[in-house]
């Protein structure tokens, strides 16, 4: 049986939006999202407020507006009363965002990690972004929203090369 817990509007929606956002040139995200309620579908969870440490596990379908993240487990960490680390693992992860200039965004990996305070995101174990035709691939893949930067492969301490499709006459 499965459980669904209502989130209150939290940083941790941060990493579907980053997710989403991993190439300079992706368009921007829906605006409302932000401004949506989180939700949260997993099989089981294990909340441990004293530690700030929520772990939702199996099958797991976090939805927020029009984003959309499924893995086997989600771990969120909080302290203060807000989001401080998001962890999702999977065999891969899955994240789908709309945009409103450039339609679905959607991207894979099997681990993201996303800090709330550096606005740090780290997709790691063959990470991929599509948008339409064109596709975003390599072992690692570090997003720093807060500067607009990427970086990938040997430039994220990865150990593969990146892979960049880009189809003509879109």
């Amino acid at each position: 049986m499965r459980s669904i817990d209502r989130l209150p509007h939290s940083p941790a929606a941060g990493l579907l939006l980053l997710g989403l956002a991993l190439l300079p040139g992706l368009a921007a995200a829906l605006e409302g999202d932000r401004e949506q309620p989180i939700y949260i579908e997993a099989d089981s969870v294990d909340i441990d407020e004293s530690n700030g440490i929520s772990v939702y596990q199996g099958d797991v379908v976090l939805t927020q507006g029009s984003i959309k993240l499924e893995a086997e487990r989600i771990t969120v960490t909080q302290r203060q009363q807000r989001s401080d680390q998001v962890e999702a693992v999977g065999a891969p992860v899955h994240f789908q965002q709309q945009s409103a200039a450039k339609g679905l965004i959607k991207g894979q990996a099997r681990k993201a990690e996303y800090d709330v305070d550096s606005e740090l995101l780290v997709m790691s174990g063959e990470a991929e972004l599509q948008q339409g035709q064109d596709t975003f691939k390599s072992d690692r893949i570090i997003y720093d929203r807060a500067k607009s930067k990427v970086q990938a492969g040997a430039a994220a301490q990865g150990s593969g090369r990146v892979r960049i499709t880009i189809q003509s006459g879109q």
